[in-house]
């Protein structure tokens, strides 16, 4: 069994001079998301204003036209079933799949996915950056002694430096998978460049591309902080435990 939590720190693949390449060029190397519908519930899902209830449902929603491409591809076997009036010869799954949120912001992707793919494995990989840090620091993960899957979908809603994403990937990679899907609601062009640069073979699944990336590494426009927005935390401070109801009244 890997150690629940590790200590390890990647370093940060902005660091590097990849070129970034332009959206044109990207668009040919990613599988970009440009349905209207899923374009509409993008757009809501950038709104400041939205509350994190609706946040998460048009998570939810993008994750599923998201999860139907990076799927699409998957391999099957023959399968006999009984109908009402008939014998029918259909198919099956045939594929060992492993979902891989990257907590806590991929954990709003885990659900939608599952409903595509009710027997996914889901396997827990926690990164974290420091405050002011570009940074990616590994802090827990479950995946089993031996690799059990064939196709790992990596759930990160946010590309910003790939950092995290790269690292994720070099993780799998070392635990045996050759077949790995990135599926990530927004991206920066400098991210995604990034990780095309780092891991040429993986296959990215993405909703949105923006341009550029502010200096402590956040995306322009963007979507803010993913995990915060679907949590409901953004008023809390990092590492802190909000005061109880309780103590709040007797201050």
């Amino acid at each position: 069994m890997a150690e629940d939590a590790a200590a390890a720190t990647t370093a940060n693949t902005m660091d590097e001079e990849v070129p970034v390449l332009d959206l044109e060029t990207l668009k040919s190397k990613v599988h970009l998301l440009e349905h209207p519908v899923a374009r509409h519930k993008m757009t809501q899902l950038r709104r400041k204003e939205t509350s994190s209830k609706h946040f998460r449902e048009l998570m939810r929603e993008l994750t599923m036209y998201l999860g139907y491409e990076a799927t699409k591809d998957l391999t099957t076997k023959p399968c006999v079933v009984q109908t009402p009036q008939a014998k029918h010869t259909g198919a099956e799954l045939d594929m060992d799949v492993g979902l891989v949120p990257v907590l806590r912001s991929g954990l709003g992707m885990v659900d939608a996915m599952l409903e595509i793919l009710t027997t996914a494995q889901v396997l827990h990989i926690g990164m974290y950056k420091g405050k002011n840090s570009l940074v990616s620091t590994l802090y827990y993960n479950r995946l089993p002694r031996e690799c059990t899957i064939n196709r790992a979908i990596i759930l990160e809603p946010v590309i910003a430096t790939a950092g995290t994403s790269s690292a994720v990937v070099q993780i799998l990679k070392e635990w045996g998978v050759e077949d790995i899907h990135v599926m990530s609601v927004v991206g920066s062009r400098a991210g995604l460049s990034s990780l095309l640069d780092a891991h040429p073979s993986v296959k990215i699944h993405i909703a949105a591309i923006d341009d550029n990336l502010s200096e402590d590494g956040e995306i322009i426009p963007g979507i803010g902080d993913v995990g915060d927005r679907l949590f409901d935390t953004r008023d809390v401070a990092a590492g802190t435990i909000p005061p109880s109801p309780k103590r709040q009244r007797k201050e």
